[in-house]
C-alpha cells in the first residue's frame, strides 16, 4: 500500500471508529487475554471475548485482525468491533500479529501469526465453548491480506479459516510497491500474494470495498474474487460507488487522513452481518 507511515496510522485508527448500531441492545461479556506464539521478540496475545449465554451447543468465532499497512498497529485497533459480534453470539477474537521492520520481519512472518491464531482458536474449543468448524475470520486492508493468507496459504486445516469477511482487502500485492519494500530485495513477492494462489475449496468469502480505493484498488480485489468464482469457491464482492480505501468520499485523498463516510461503512458491515447469518454464524 502506497501510504507513508504516518497516514497508514491515521488510516488504521479511523476504522476503530464504531459504526452506530454495530450492537442492538447492550450485552454482558467476558475478556480474557492469552499468549498464543513465543517469538524473538516475545509473546504475541489474543483478547478472547466470550458471550455470556446459557446455551449449551457450541458457538461460532470470529478472529479479526486490524489494518496498519504490516508496520502499525495493535489489537485494541479492533476493539470497536467487539460487541457487534460478541453480542451476536459468536465468540471474539482480536489477534496480535508481528509488525514489518524492514529487517528481521516482512509480512510473511504476520502470515505465519495469522494462521497460528486460527490454529490457537481451534485448538481450544472446547476451552471456550465454540464451534471449530465455524472459525470466521475478519480482517481490514493489511488485515485482510493477513486473514485471506491464512485461507490460502495454511499448511493444515487447522490454520484455515472456515469464513473469511475482507473490508477493502489487500488480496493481489505482488505489484504493490509498499508490500515489496517490506521484503528483502530478491524476494519473490508473488508467493505471498493470495489472488495469486487460489484454488477450489477455499472458505466462503464476501469483500465490501470503495469504487474508488487507490490504496488497494478495486481491479486487485476484483482479481481475487473472479478467481475465487472460477475455482468453483463462494465469493460475494460488493461495491460502493463515490468512497475509496476504508470508505473515505470520493473527492479526498483516499491515502491520507480519511474521513469514512459512516452512512456507508454501516452498510458495508451489515452486508458482512448478512453473509455472516447466512452462513449459519449469526441470527437474523
Amino acid at each position: 500500500m502506497r501510504i507513508v507511515a504516518q497516514v497508514i496510522l491515521a488510516a488504521a485508527v479511523s476504522c476503530l471508529v464504531p459504526v452506530e448500531g454495530y450492537a442492538a441492545d447492550p450485552c454482558t461479556r467476558t475478556e480474557a487475554e492469552f499468549a498464543f506464539s513465543q517469538t524473538a521478540t516475545g509473546p504475541l496475545k489474543l483478547h478472547v471475548f466470550s458471550p455470556l449465554h446459557t446455551d449449551t451447543l457450541p458457538r461460532p468465532a470470529i478472529v479479526i485482525f486490524h489494518g496498519g499497512g504490516w508496520t502499525m498497529g495493535e489489537p485494541s485497533w479492533a476493539f470497536g468491533l467487539v460487541d457487534r459480534y460478541a453480542c451476536k453470539g459468536l465468540v471474539t477474537i482480536v489477534a496480535q500479529y508481528r509488525l514489518s521492520d524492514g529487517k528481521t520481519v516482512s509480512p510473511a512472518d504476520a502470515v505465519d501469526d495469522a494462521m497460528a491464531a486460527i490454529k490457537w482458536t481451534r485448538t481450544n474449543a472446547t476451552r471456550f465453548n465454540l464451534d471449530p468448524g465455524r472459525v470466521a475470520a475478519l480482517g481490514w486492508s493489511a488485515g485482510a491480506h493477513l486473514a485471506a493468507s491464512a485461507a490460502v496459504f495454511a499448511r493444515d486445516a487447522d490454520q484455515r479459516p472456515n469464513l473469511l469477511a475482507l473490508v477493502s482487502p489487500a488480496v493481489s500485492v505482488e505489484n504493490d510497491l509498499h508490500f515489496r519494500s517490506l521484503f528483502p530485495p530478491q524476494t519473490s513477492i508473488e508467493k505471498y500474494s493470495p489472488a495469486e494462489h487460489v484454488m477450489p475449496s477455499l472458505p466462503p468469502t464476501i469483500m465490501v470495498t470503495g469504487r474508488e480505493d487507490t490504496v488497494t484498488p478495486l481491479a486487485a480485489v476484483r482479481k481475487f474474487h473472479e478467481r475465487m468464482k472460477a475455482a468453483g469457491n463462494v465469493s460475494e464482492l460488493k461495491v460502493y460507488d463515490d468512497v475509496g480505501h476504508l470508505f473515505t468520499p470520493k473527492g479526498q485523498s483516499d491515502s491520507g487522513f480519511p474521513n469514512p463516510d459512516k452512512a456507508i461503512r454501516q452498510r458495508a458491515y451489515d452486508a458482512i452481518d448478512e453473509f455472516l447469518i447466512q452462513h449459519t454464524y449469526m441470527a437474523k
